[in-house]
C-alpha cells in the first residue's frame, strides 16, 4: 500500500514525456545519461507543444517544470516559447538511474546481463544492476512538484520511467500494480486532476496523431498512441524504444 499523497500546489497536471532521441530509436538505454533530441524528436516536441498549449487553456500563470536533462529541456522549451512563461528545471525529475545498463542497447544488456534482462522482460525487480531503486523515484518527483508555486495547472516534462512511477504514486497504486498503464510514447502526455481530494487520471498517452489526410490539424487529430517498451516494464512487440516503460 502507498501512503497519502502530500498536498500539491496545483489541481491539474499534464505529465509530458520528452521527444525522441537517436538512442530511443535504436533501443539504447538512456537513464540519466544525456543524449539530445534527434530531428524527429524535435518535430514531435513542436507538434505536441501546439496541442498542449491549447490543452492548458486560459489558466493564469501556468507553470512548466522540466527535468534538467537536455532531451526534456529541449522538449519543454517548445511549449514555454508558445506560452511565454519561464521554464523551471529540476534534477529531481530526471529519469530513473539504471546503473550498468545506461548507454547499452537491449541486445548488449541481454548478452552481458542475461539474468537481469530476463527479469526485466518478466516484470520482476532487477537485482545487481546498480543505479536507482525505482521505488524511490516518486518521492523525489513529488518533492519537485511540491516546491512549485501555486498554479491551476502545471506541465511536468520528464521521462518514461519517472512519469510512470509518479502517476502510480498520485493514483495510490502500489508495486503490485506495476504496468497497469501502457508506457508513454515519445512526446506523449497524460492528464490528471485533483477531484474530491484524490487524483484522477483523465487522459493517458495522448499526442498529435499523424493525419491521414494532408493538412488535418486541430483536436480531432489528437489520438492515444501505441508506445514502446523499456526497463522495469517489458517490451511490447515491435518496439525499439528502450526507455519508455521504466
Amino acid at each position: 500500500m502507498t501512503g497519502a499523497v502530500p498536498p500539491l500546489p496545483m489541481s491539474r497536471l499534464l505529465i509530458w514525456r520528452h521527444g525522441r532521441t537517436e538512442w530511443n530509436a535504436t533501443g539504447r538505454f538512456q537513464g540519466q545519461l544525456d543524449p539530445p533530441l534527434d530531428e524527429e524528436g524535435r518535430r514531435q516536441a513542436a507538434r505536441s507543444a501546439r496541442h498542449l498549449a491549447a490543452a492548458v487553456g486560459p489558466a493564469e500563470d501556468p507553470v512548466v517544470v522540466s527535468s534538467d536533462l537536455c532531451r526534456a529541456v529541449q522538449t519543454a522549451t517548445e511549449l514555454t516559447d508558445l506560452l511565454g512563461v519561464p521554464l523551471r528545471e529540476d534534477p529531481r525529475l530526471r529519469e530513473v538511474g539504471m546503473g550498468s545498463w545506461e548507454g547499452l542497447t537491449r541486445a548488449e544488456v541481454a548478452e552481458r546481463y542475461p539474468e537481469q534482462y530476463t527479469d526485466w522482460i518478466a516484470g520482476r525487480p532487477i537485482r545487481g544492476r546498480g543505479g536507482e531503486d525505482p521505488a524511490t523515484v516518486p518521492a523525489r518527483a513529488l518533492a519537485a512538484l511540491g516546491d512549485l508555486p501555486d498554479t491551476p495547472v502545471a506541465v511536468v516534462v520528464t521521462h518514461g520511467g519517472t512519469a510512470a512511477r509518479l502517476m502510480e504514486r498520485l493514483l495510490g497504486l502500489g508495486p503490485e500494480h506495476r504496468r497497469v498503464f501502457g508506457p508513454l510514447a515519445n512526446s506523449a502526455w497524460s492528464e490528471l486532476a485533483l477531484q474530491s481530494g484524490r487524483w484522477r487520471l483523465l487522459r493517458h498517452n495522448v499526442a498529435p496523431h499523424q493525419p491521414v489526410c494532408p493538412g488535418a490539424e486541430g483536436p480531432a487529430a489528437v489520438r492515444p498512441l501505441e508506445a514502446g517498451g523499456s526497463p522495469e516494464e517489458g517490451v511490447p512487440p515491435g518496439s525499439e524504444d528502450a526507455d519508455a516503460v521504466l
